[in-house]
């Protein structure tokens, strides 16, 4: 197999004229000796005229311009700030908002705010457990989430006023 494969790989070399001088002798001695050689170049060589002599097909001058015509008949969808109704990504940037608020007023509501301390703070910070409070792996990354989300919220409404201000000048 390897064998075919090399010979086949020389012979379309030899075919192509790309071999060097020395490789081109020897190939053309391997064909004159050898009747696998000579067979398969025979093979080969039918092929490369057939390729050589078909005419390949081309499209129309007008081809493109055809093809342009055709999609323009279609209808184009709209942009998405035509059908994408801003109440519903306001309404659920005001949930992701409302959530990240209740957790807050969570953690703040489990700390015992009556603990004495050495401090003004009512608060003994040092001794503060959080793990107490966010011990649930998917408490954490739900938190993450809104905290992502809302930092791209800000963004894109920081972003916002960016442009129209610069608009407006």
């Amino acid at each position: 197999m390897e064998e075919n494969k090399n010979i086949d790989e020389r012979l379309w070399e030899y075919i192509d004229g790309s071999p060097s001088s020395e490789e081109k002798t020897a190939v053309e001695k391997l064909i004159e000796t050898n009747t696998q050689w000579k067979e398969k170049y025979h093979e080969l060589f039918e092929l490369h005229e057939l390729m050589q002599s078909s005419v390949l097909e081309e499209p129309s001058l007008r081809f493109t311009k055809n093809v342009m015509e055709e999609i323009a008949k279609h209808h184009i969808a709209p942009a998405t700030k035509t059908y994408i109704n801003k109440k519903i990504i306001w309404g659920i940037a005001a949930f992701f908002f409302i959530m990240i608020f209740g957790f807050l007023i969570y953690s703040f509501g489990q700390v015992n705010w009556s603990a004495k301390s050495d401090t003004n703070l009512p608060v003994d910070i040092s001794k503060f457990d959080f793990s107490k409070f966010f011990n649930n792996t998917y408490v954490n990354v739900f938190m993450m989430i809104n905290v992502v989300l809302g930092l791209m919220l800000l963004d894109r409404y920081l972003a916002s006023k960016r442009k129209k201000i610069q608009k407006e000048a």
